[in-house]
């Protein structure tokens, strides 16, 4: 039986089975640990704060809320807890997280093209919001920033279906496209 699905639909499925996988480690994690046992992992982005409550956790949840400690600031007050344990990461990114998935749900369904223009459009909100918090008084809630990192996600989702659709398009043109022969030349 051979596989009929297009380059194209294949690294869909693979996004998808990624964003998937991020997910679930995500929301996963915390299960993995005593509850109650994960509290405050206040810090900031690209910068190991957690390093001592890390290492007395399990391997799975060390890795997993290692990448989180880089990756995001993981302040207490904006994060999510599940079984009593902070998220690895905070409400935003989590929404950022669902969206990435949803946006590869709808890229995998929806076949025509989006002009990358109205796609861009879709992260404003999460910027604005964030933005705002970063330069005035201004303070978001969970609910919010993670609705705008979710709206934010499905177009970061969509952006990419769009620019690799373009990508593998014009790398299906260059290959049916015959090689010119100049004068002199050997073919």
């Amino acid at each position: 039986m051979t596989d009929r699905r297009t380059p194209f639909q294949k690294w869909k499925l693979t996004m998808l089975a990624i964003f998937v996988a991020w997910l679930a480690i995500i929301l996963i994690a915390p299960f993995t640990l005593p509850s109650g046992s994960v509290k405050d992992l206040s810090g900031a982005v690209g910068r190991l704060d957690n390093a001592g409550q890390e290492a007395r956790m399990n391997p799975f949840a060390d890795a997993v809320y290692t990448m989180g400690d880089i990756e995001c600031h993981q302040i207490a007050v904006r994060s999510y807890y599940l079984n009593g344990n902070q998220l690895p990461i905070c409400s935003r990114d989590v929404g950022l997280s669902i969206g990435l998935l949803s946006g590869m749900v709808i890229g995998l369904l929806y076949v025509r093209r989006i002009d990358p223009f109205l796609l861009a459009v879709g992260i404003l909100p999460m910027v604005m919001d964030g933005g705002l918090q970063a330069v005035s008084s201004y303070q978001s809630n969970n609910d919010l920033r993670i609705l705008t990192g979710m709206i934010a996600g499905v177009a970061v989702a969509l952006l990419l279906c769009e620019f690799t659709a373009r990508y593998l398009e014009v790398g299906a043109e260059r290959k049916e496209k015959k090689p010119v022969v100049r004068s002199g030349q050997k073919t």
